[in-house]
């Protein structure tokens, strides 16, 4: 198969789709891997790196108009949208529930999507999703932190504080993987903690991970209510895989807040988990509504290319290998792991989730398309 990657184009997106290594492995395999000059830059790969491991140097619209598989990081942008072709295969990261316009023209060229984050493997985790709610997670606290600065429009409170200072308060809503790795940052940063879910196995683990150093509360509107009032820090991060994430965190918390607190949207990418929410990019990362602080990044590890990159990628290989190896109709008849990851294909929406989350939209299977 004839493999592709070019350069992501999304706002300050430095992360690539296939490292040299990623490219020494397809080969391996016979595949012929296609690279946009630069496209690894933003990582740390030169071009001399992905020409020594056997990679062909091509510009982009040569690269989308020879492959059989483009492997990206992020959707694709509207100025790649004309040079979609059927049969086309992209393997990337879509989020589709919150990008309609994509998957009308996804639809209409009859590109089969093969999404990182409806890919659930047989134990039911999600570990093309995994690595980067891991980097997302702990960047939340991170960034929350930083935003909590008074020249941000924050209280002007240290998450830690210090002796004979009150500590931040941190709500976590979601205790997923971003929410497991967001509560490890900010119980490592000293912080009070207190963490949501629906899910009382979930809590029981986290409790038996965290013990004392946080309060887990089952996650529903009067307990979120309630808790949101005295935060300093609230990190949104619900999910529901290739469905929008619900709207958990409604626009009348809002003004029970303390004026200067922060709410960070990981969710923002199927469409964000508060009612207030708004897409914003690293080069205008927040804004301001009835006095609370949002940082709504679409692409939050994005910021940490080399370290999401390598993280990303050494998920993502071991899939798109088989998928190059069988081609995706052969991998979809044997394998429902892969199959999972569809999204569309023929011009059909093939993800349950996802057409439940449209009313246009019916849902096809897969297998009885191909």
């Amino acid at each position: 198969m004839i493999v592709g990657c070019v350069k992501e184009l999304k706002n300050n997106e430095y992360r690539v789709g296939l490292t040299p290594d990623n490219v020494r492995s397809y080969a391996a395999h016979g595949h012929t891997v296609l690279i946009e000059p630069c496209a690894g830059i933003g990582s740390g790969y030169s071009d001399q790196e992905y020409l020594d491991a056997g990679a062909e140097l091509k510009d982009a619209k040569e690269i989308w108009a020879s492959v059989q598989m483009m492997v990206k990081v992020k959707e694709p942008m509207p100025s790649e949208y004309p040079l979609f072709h059927e049969g086309l295969i992209i393997y990337t990261y879509f989020h589709l529930a919150a990008a309609q316009e994509l998957l009308d023209v996804l639809l209409k060229a009859k590109v089969s999507a093969v999404a990182y984050e409806t890919l659930v493997e047989k134990d039911g985790s999600l570990p093309l999703l995994s690595p980067m709610s891991q980097v997302a997670g702990r960047l939340s606290i991170q960034e929350g932190a930083k935003y909590l600065e008074k020249r941000f429009g924050g209280e002007g409170i240290l998450l830690a504080g210090v002796p004979g200072t009150p500590k931040a308060n941190v709500v976590i809503l979601g205790g997923g993987n971003v929410g497991t790795n967001a509560c490890k940052m900010a119980v490592g940063m000293g912080a009070n903690v207190t963490i949501l879910d629906i899910s009382l196995k979930r809590l029981e683990y986290l409790d038996s991970l965290f013990g004392s150093g946080i309060q887990t509360l089952v996650s529903s509107e009067s307990n979120i209510e309630r808790v949101i009032r005295a935060a300093d820090l609230v990190i949104g991060c619900v999910l529901i895989p290739g469905k929008s994430a619900p709207k958990i965190f409604k626009k009348k918390y809002l003004k029970e807040m303390k004026n200067g607190a922060v709410f960070v949207d990981v969710a923002v990418d199927q469409g964000g988990c508060g009612e207030s929410t708004r897409e914003t990019t690293h080069d205008d990362p927040i804004f301001v509504e009835e006095g609370v602080v949002h940082y709504c990044v679409g692409n939050m590890p994005g910021a940490v290319p080399r370290t999401s990159t390598i993280a990303l990628t050494n998920a993502t290989e071991k899939y798109g290998i088989e998928i190059a190896d069988a081609g995706l109709e052969e991998i979809c008849r044997k394998d429902a792991v892969i199959c999972s990851a569809v999204n569309t294909y023929q011009g059909k929406v093939t993800c349950q989730n996802l057409a439940d989350s449209y009313v246009c939209y019916d849902y096809a299977d897969i297998h009885h398309l191909i």
